[in-house]
């Protein structure tokens, strides 16, 4: 070992049959770590002596008012315009709406639109009217006395509207298997005595 002082000096103590280097940690390493002292300092008198900008809490809740308005706004237009939709023809939007109805309504209408729990969307007799708006007003409140939830929480209006052309197209469809019967009218009694009777 040299007596240079620009050399790495080692340490008296030994572990093991290895001695430490008392080197000195590189200035731009000692700049940074100063750097972040001196922010931390700054952070904590700005946030939480000063209380000048606004902590994470309050933050959030301020966006979340933000975005809660431009959803209101955009639901209220949505809802001022409701009876002047028409269906859409686009097949970008269609196929949109083939998605989502597969995702979200097929589990309760079946797949080709048949029914299970909810009502035929295939036939002409719909109970809660058969028209376009009718449909897209109850896919955005929902039945909640037949057990359909409001969708308008769920599903952005483009996605109600699209869904909705989708469920136009399925009026008069051919089912491959018999679909659920007329919800509006008394199902067809069976002739003859009951098999249990």
């Amino acid at each position: 070992m040299s007596n240079d002082p620009k050399e790495p000096l080692l340490l008296d103590h030994n572990y093991d049959g290895i001695q430490e280097l008392d080197n000195n940690l590189p200035r731009w390493w000692v700049w940074l770590f100063y750097i972040t002292i001196l922010y931390a300092a700054v952070y904590l008198i700005y946030y939480h002596v000063a209380r000048v900008g606004d902590l994470q809490a309050a933050e959030y809740d301020r966006e979340m008012k933000a975005g809660a308005a431009l959803k209101d706004a955009a639901m209220g237009h949505f809802e001022a315009n409701l009876s002047t939709l028409t269906p859409s023809t686009d097949a970008a939007v269609l196929q949109d709406g083939s998605q989502t109805y597969a995702k979200f309504c097929a589990p309760c209408h079946r797949a080709d639109g048949g029914g299970l729990v909810g009502p035929n969307l295939t036939d002409n007799y719909w109970i809660h009217g058969s028209n376009y708006v009718d449909t897209v007003k109850v896919i955005w409140d929902g039945v909640p006395a037949k057990g359909m939830i409001t969708w308008k929480t769920v599903l952005k209006p483009e996605q109600i509207q699209s869904v909705a052309s989708y469920i136009y197209t399925l009026r008069g469809a051919k089912l491959l298997s018999p679909g659920k019967l007329p919800e509006n009218q008394q199902p067809a009694k069976p002739a003859g005595p009951s098999q249990f009777e």
